[in-house]
Order: structure tokens, then C-alpha cells, then sequence
């Protein structure tokens, strides 16, 4: 699985975050070729209304309070997802 390698090295990060990009587009190249693009068979449709972001580069010392709290300067946070190691239970270093 590509996910358990990418604790390992940078590297893998990259190539497990770019076959995640390139999975995304391949459904939303699908979605286009069925004509479900803008409707409630759409996967978009789910979460159009999120405001989900990315934050990367986060020191892996820092815990889900530490990340709400320096993000809630710039609005409400209705959820966080802290990326863990699986086996370690460390902080990748990044969140949605």
C-alpha cells in the first residue's frame, strides 16, 4: 500500500501525494465523460460546501490544539484532520 511508505522518505511522500492527484483527476475526467459533472452524482457534490485547506510544513512536534489554535486566528474550524504515522502515531507534518 503506498501509504506505509511514505513515512520512509520525502520522496515517497511525493510520489504517494502525486498518484493521489493523479487518482482525483482520473475520477473527475470520468465524472466529465458520463456527464455527471455538476450534479448530485458528482463526488464535488459532497463538499461544496467545505471549506477544507491544506497546511503544510507544520513543525511534527505540534499536536491538533496547537494547529487549532494558530488556524482559528483566521476563522472558525469545524474539524481537523492532523496526518499521523500509523505505526508511530507521529505528526507527518501536515492537516486538513
Amino acid at each position: 500500500h503506498i501509504y506505509q511508505i511514505t513515512r520512509r522518505n520525502n520522496l515517497y511522500t511525493t510520489i504517494a501525494t502525486m498518484n493521489v492527484i493523479a487518482e482525483i483527476q482520473r475520477i473527475n475526467d470520468l465524472e466529465l465523460q458520463k456527464g455527471l459533472a455538476h450534479t448530485s452524482a458528482s463526488w464535488h457534490t459532497k463538499y461544496k460546501d467545505s471549506a477544507w485547506i491544506y497546511a503544510g510544513n507544520l513543525p511534527h512536534e505540534l499536536t491538533e490544539g496547537d494547529v487549532l489554535c494558530i488556524l482559528s486566528q483566521y476563522g472558525e474550524i469545524e474539524d481537523i484532520n492532523l496526518v499521523r504515522d500509523a505505526d508511530s502515531g507521529k505528526s507527518k507534518g501536515f492537516a486538513f
